[in-house]
């Protein structure tokens, strides 16, 4: 893999509400459905690919933003292996959620969903490059990065403060102990037998009623919860054979094929990006 195909990833400590990640040329980079706990925006750089967002699918290329709610199930692939690059910012659930209420955006201090998935205006992906520019400039000072952020987020939330999304059906209880269960769950195998008599749902019941709620089946929701979790992990420094066995994988190789397959990036180029971005950031002060 190249330095254009392979993921960089940028974080502050001093900044721990977000993260990005850019990819120059995304060919070889290619998800699984899957999902994050923080919101997050993406620019398209170049070319096109497939977005799909729950149960939506859009074409979107160069100068377009996308973004997903926490826990949306999402992917995003290249079309017919043609060139495409892209920029994307994770954000802190709570941390935007405080921002917008602030803001006088929202009523109480709890996340509300957008519904919007596309943002095509050009003079809104021209103010995220201008953000990424100053995040990834080693000279900037912390304060002016803390400062973009904050100017183009309650700004772009304004924006789409009345694109909130329609509340979905209240989740079944039995459904939400279950992936309560399940988020947290440290075993290496969990048998759907099991769920079933967790939940009293039949099998085939069971894998329907929870894809209908949360967009995974539950052992695809399992196994994304794990790389949730291997993610906050490999952040804290965490070494990756220590992180498969605390995340329940068989074995470090099993846990760097999932980690790829979700994220289009290896534990270690994970893990490598955060601590040289410690490291630039320790000799900066």
């Amino acid at each position: 893999m190249d330095n254009t195909s392979k993921p960089m990833f940028w974080r502050d400590a001093r900044m721990p509400y977000v993260e990005l990640r850019k990819v120059g040329d995304g060919r070889k980079v290619c998800y699984a459905p899957h999902s994050h706990t923080q919101w997050s925006l993406g620019a398209i750089i170049e070319g096109h690919c497939t977005y799909l967002y729950r149960n939506d699918q859009f074409k979107v290329g160069a100068g377009t933003l996308v973004m997903m709610n926490p826990n949306w199930v999402h992917a995003c692939n290249p079309i017919d292996n043609q060139p495409w690059g892209y920029l994307m910012l994770y954000v802190d659930t709570q941390w935007l959620t405080d921002l917008r209420y602030s803001a006088g955006l929202l009523d109480t201090p709890c996340w509300q969903d957008i519904s919007t998935a596309i943002v095509p205006d050009a003079n809104w992906y021209a103010g995220y490059c201008q953000m990424v520019e100053c995040l990834l400039d080693a000279k900037r000072e912390c304060q002016e990065k803390e400062t973009v952020v904050v100017d183009y987020l309650t700004a772009l939330m304004c924006e789409l403060a009345d694109k909130a999304a329609q509340p979905l059906s209240p989740v079944p209880d039995r459904l939400q102990a279950l992936a309560a269960y399940l988020k947290h769950y440290d075993g290496a195998e969990v048998s759907l037998e099991t769920l079933c008599e967790r939940s009293g749902y039949s099998p085939g019941h069971l894998i329907r009623s929870f894809k209908q709620y949360f967009g995974f089946t539950p052992h695809a929701y399992l196994i994304n919860s794990r790389i949730q979790r291997g993610q906050q992990e490999l952040k804290r420094g965490t070494s990756i054979a220590d992180t498969a066995l605390n995340m329940g994988f068989a074995d470090q190789p099993h846990f760097q094929r999932t980690f790829k397959r979700l994220l289009a990036a290896t534990p270690k180029q994970y893990r490598e990006s955060l601590l040289n971005q410690k490291k630039n950031t320790a000799g900066g002060q």
